[in-house]
């Protein structure tokens, strides 16, 4: 399943997960648009890096997987994600393509018949100037339809999107709600939805809608009697509409929400009316095996460990995470920043502007109910210091909160005083490094206090705004371990985390703090050729990224106890929301 539950109860919906036939390009050359013989299998949802003889394989592959119709019907195929170029063939015939491995997206085949079919996808990971997203990076790029596929039937007038804004209002919850409907019929039609939450019904009159149209309807659910959100209370509600036509349900969605306001005040982070703290990690999607398609199990087996450290926050660098671990978040009342594609990219790159445009929109639309994600982000590390990355921040900042004027926004920033778009973001957030590249733990205290007071100051933009600590870490090789603390020992990174802890967790003006990062992971290690992109693995011992507190197994490394403690000290010291 794309998702943790179910999303439909009369919409037909089936999974087309387990073994596709495959063919990567390395197994030799084929003629026409795609293979006609395919020399391998593969599970899906995988990376085809865990196939032993293509760890290192960048390029294209080709999918393919046969389905049945027991009648003639419109299809709507939805891939979690597939990293990072898809294009899909129904029967030979084009469907559909989509750029970017960490969002959902779907394709509609109309007046399908009856009898098996044919659905082939062709997969490339490929470098270059068709990709501005998916570079050489402190992470790694992977192959393969890499999350859940599902296989619709819809009517011919069918639920696209389903969004859900909760709101106190003097003392009672509310909920606005918004329906996208689309018309793929031959005819203009009409019908009503029926949208359903905590034993209370709205009655939505949709407009008509001509062929090939989509269109909005909204209304409000008052006084509702449910409990709010929250940490230590992340109480979850069933909603669903229903599209009504002549008289009978065609169609359906099903989403979870919770009753929870996010809201800055001043240099207060908010939620529910209390001031709350994050204290948290930075999290890749990434496992020896499994690369980023990570397993449900392993998902919440992480989960379990955040919990175990006293942590209630989860940053989902540098991407759009996996439906279900957002639901799992919802469930366990983890607080998540989620962000778009990208990290220290090259903002003047080719397709840049539209795919950073196309990748938030569809990171907002499709995971804009989950009540766990707290802050929209974007744009991590980027060129802050610059007239034209001023112009891209202010846009892509912009368009979040045009998506979504319920949640803050904000951008993890690099460049320290040197930064002009800080007033383009509700949360300052800075990843901070000081005492890893450059000084030592001692530095940290001075350091911090020294930007908060420019912050402050009439020199900056940002004066005034909450801050989060969006990224700090040292690296630490498992098992390097020796009585001096050298670098990139186990000892130096206790050192170094305890220090940072202290200063970060309780200093009064700071309203969160991610370590960099919850595990070990990949990175790129092939050479870069491309004039947009300046990255090398120089610098990353295993061609790994080593500042994890457990290594990329999981296993627990010399600072794990330590984090705990901190942590545990943190909510002890400033209370739990």
């Amino acid at each position: 399943m794309i998702r943790a539950f179910n999303n439909h109860s009369i919409r037909s919906s089936r999974s087309l997960d387990g073994l596709w036939d495959f063919r990567p390009e390395v197994d030799g050359k084929h003629r026409g648009k795609f293979p006609r013989v395919y020399s391998r299998q593969i599970q899906v949802p995988s990376v085809w890096e865990s196939l032993p003889d293509l760890r290192d394989f960048r390029g294209t592959a080709w999918y393919r997987k046969k389905f049945t119709l027991t009648e003639d019907c419109n299809v709507r195929l939805v891939f979690g994600g597939v990293s990072h170029t898809g294009k899909v063939w129904v029967d030979g015939n084009e469907v559909g393509e989509h750029y970017d491995a960490f969002t959902p997206w779907d394709v509609v085949i109309p007046r399908l018949k009856a009898g098996e079919h044919d659905v082939v996808v062709e997969v490339d990971n490929s470098f270059g100037e068709h990709s501005a997203l998916h570079i050489p990076n402190d992470y790694y790029t992977y192959g393969g339809i890499s999350r859940p596929v599902e296989i619709q039937q819809v009517p011919d007038q069918y639920i696209e999107h389903l969004f859900a804004v909760p709101r106190l209002y003097r003392g009672k919850w509310q909920l606005d709600v918004r329906v996208r409907v689309k018309n793929i019929g031959d005819e203009a039609a009409f019908g009503m939805l029926k949208v359903h939450v905590a034993s209370e019904e709205l009655l939505l009159t949709l407009p008509k809608m001509e062929p090939g149209d989509s269109g909005e309807i909204s209304g409000t659910l008052r006084n509702l009697s449910v409990k709010p959100w929250s940490e230590l209370n992340p109480q979850l509600y069933d909603l669903q509409a229903e599209l009504w036509e002549e008289g009978s349900c065609c169609d359906d969605m099903m989403d979870r929400v919770g009753f929870r306001e996010i809201k800055v005040k001043g240099k207060k982070l908010m939620l529910n009316g209390e001031e709350v703290h994050l204290r948290g990690f930075n999290r890749h999607e990434d496992a020896p095996i499994y690369g980023c398609a990570i397993p449900p199990a392993l998902m919440a087996h992480d989960l379990d460990l955040f919990k175990d450290l006293n942590c209630n926050f989860l940053r989902t660098c540098h991407y759009p995470n996996d439906h279900r671990l957002l639901d799992m978040c919802d469930e366990r009342g983890i607080y998540v920043w989620e962000e778009s594609h990208s990290r220290q990219t090259p903002l003047d790159a080719p397709h840049f502007e539209a795919q950073i445009e196309t990748n938030t929109r569809e990171m907002v639309e499709h995971h804009f109910n989950h009540p766990c994600i707290l802050m929209w982000g974007s744009l991590n590390e980027c060129e802050t210091r610059t007239e034209d990355g001023e112009d891209v921040h202010r846009r892509v900042m912009a368009q979040l909160k045009t998506l979504d004027a319920s949640r803050p926004v904000t951008y993890a920033g690099m460049w320290r005083k040197e930064d002009r778009c800080l007033q383009y973001a509700d949360i300052v957030s800075w990843n901070n490094y000081t005492g890893w590249y450059g000084g030592g733990p001692e530095d940290i205290r001075p350091d911090i206090d020294d930007m908060l007071a420019w912050l402050d100051s009439n020199e900056s933009s940002g004066k005034g705004k909450p801050v989060i600590i969006s990224e700090f870490g040292a690296g630490a090789i498992p098992g390097c371990r020796n009585p001096q603390a050298d670098l990139w020992s186990e000892e130096y990174q206790c050192i170094y985390l305890e220090e940072a802890l202290n200063v970060f967790l309780q200093h009064p003006r700071i309203n969160g703090a991610a370590i960099w990062q919850f595990c070990d992971i990949r990175v790129s290690n092939e050479p870069n050729e491309s004039e947009y992109n300046g990255y090398t693995p120089m610098g990353r011992p295993r061609c790994m990224n080593n500042k994890g507190v457990v290594d990329e197994h999981r296993r627990p490394k010399l600072s794990y106890p330590v984090v705990k403690a901190k942590m545990l000290t943190a909510v002890k010291k400033r209370g739990k929301v």
